[in-house]
């Protein structure tokens, strides 16, 4: 294979966009409108400045453009010390796909990969979820540098035992993609192969954990697999059903499951077409003149009592902490309030509930209860369960409903 023919190989590759996406049928389009609006609303000057909604926006187009120029100038303006890995590669690909220059950011990124190792022997499989992201950031920014960065990574990849993660796993599908397609021409043909080696042991495991509806992992980390499977040049061996991802995708938006900004963010460059390997390719300006109305969700239906109650435990076995408790509570709230509401009036009634957050891109996360914060170092954490289940959304989106059983146990990952 001459030079030239690897050249135009990599180049029909990186143009190709989607391989096996499937698109909205134009009588639902109203209901993806509906969520894009609602996520551009929640963009304030005193937001979380969340980059993955900004490139959701800019890849479906903006429907409010001084919207999408408030989030822009948050972001320029956003200082590279404060991000982790993970945060400062989508700044970088969300000012990218506003047409502005990231400046130094990309520097830093790339000298914070060179060094990148996991932190522990036997990495959590969500350790990789940052450097994947960085890997596909400066991918798309320049292939040839990134190149020896990238094969580092995809090596440490394969070699992680720990237990998958979907959405670890799609973000990596994207990034190994994008080096995939772009290898520089004349470079070592063995790095294509280990790009496609590692592509296919990730897509074989994404593809496991497709449900019969055609869900990938949960309703949540549905948009970013649907992103990878619909661009990875090594495809499962069971064939992805798109059309029937698609079908429950839409259904979870009508029955008002994705109300979070950061939900919507990731699922709805797949319900346009689109994917992260986009991003270079976005043309800059408004592209909606009208709003569209939004959707009225289905709302619970009124009955004879407007309140609810819900038994509320919070839970700390852990050894080498100091206070162990198993405390319970009941709490009655108005009937469609958020957990969030439980957790304050379980406060005010009973000190030992008292609770501090932190804002993140996915909203508030609980970072303490009863004086027991959460410990990267050590790996804990507060989870919250109905029954036994764990919750998929935070405390500022999940619902309770009558009789409910919350526990927010702490617990290690």
């Amino acid at each position: 294979m001459t030079w030239l023919t690897i050249y135009l190989l990599n180049l029909l590759w990186a143009m190709a966009g989607t391989q096996s996406s499937c698109s909205v049928p134009s009588e639902e389009q109203p209901w993806v409108d509906g969520i894009q609006v609602l996520m551009e609303n929640s963009v304030t000057k005193s937001a979380f400045a969340n980059p993955s909604i900004l490139i959701a926006m800019n890849l479906a187009g903006t429907y409010n453009p001084e919207t999408q120029k408030l989030l822009t100038y948050e972001l320029m303006d956003s200082d590279s010390a404060d991000l982790t890995i993970g945060q400062l590669a989508l700044t970088i690909m969300a000012l990218t796909s506003s047409c502005r220059d990231p400046g130094n950011k990309v520097s830093v990124l790339q000298n914070q990969m060179k060094n990148w190792a996991p932190s522990t022997p036997s990495p959590e499989a969500s350790a990789f979820y940052g450097p994947s992201l960085a890997i596909l950031a400066l991918c798309q920014k320049n292939s040839e540098t990134t190149l020896p960065i990238a094969v580092s990574f995809a090596k440490i990849l394969m070699a992680n035992s720990s237990p998958f993660n979907v959405d670890t796993g799609a973000v990596a599908t994207l990034a190994l993609t994008c080096m995939y397609n772009r290898i520089p021409v004349g470079s070592n043909e063995n790095y294509r192969a280990l790009f496609a080696q590692a592509l296919k042991s990730i897509v074989e495991n994404i593809s496991s954990r497709i449900q019969a509806n055609g869900i990938i992992g949960d309703i949540y980390s549905t948009g970013l697999a649907m992103q990878a499977l619909s661009v990875t040049p090594e495809q499962p061996t069971n064939k992805w059903d798109c059309e029937k991802t698609m079908a429950t995708i839409l259904d979870e938006i009508k029955e008002g499951k994705f109300q979070n900004p950061m939900s919507i963010a990731q699922i709805l460059p797949s319900l346009k077409g689109k994917t992260y390997l986009d991003v270079p390719q976005v043309t800059c300006g408004p592209d909606h003149d009208v709003q569209p109305t939004l959707i009225d969700y289905p709302t619970t239906v009124p009955t004879a009592s407007n309140d609810i109650t819900v038994t509320y435990t919070i839970n700390n076995q852990l050894r080498g902490v100091d206070l162990l408790f198993n405390v319970t509570i009941e709490v009655s709230v108005k009937r469609g309030s958020v957990l969030l509401v439980i957790l304050e009036e379980a406060q005010r009634k009973n000190s030992m509930f008292k609770f501090e957050t932190t804002m993140t891109s996915w909203g508030l996360m609980v970072t303490s209860i009863n004086n027991i914060a959460e410990n990267a170092n050590h790996k804990t954490w507060w989870e919250f369960l109905s029954n036994k289940t764990p919750l998929n959304e935070g405390v500022s989106y999940y619902i309770p409903f009558d009789h409910e059983h919350i526990t927010a146990n702490f617990t290690q990952y």
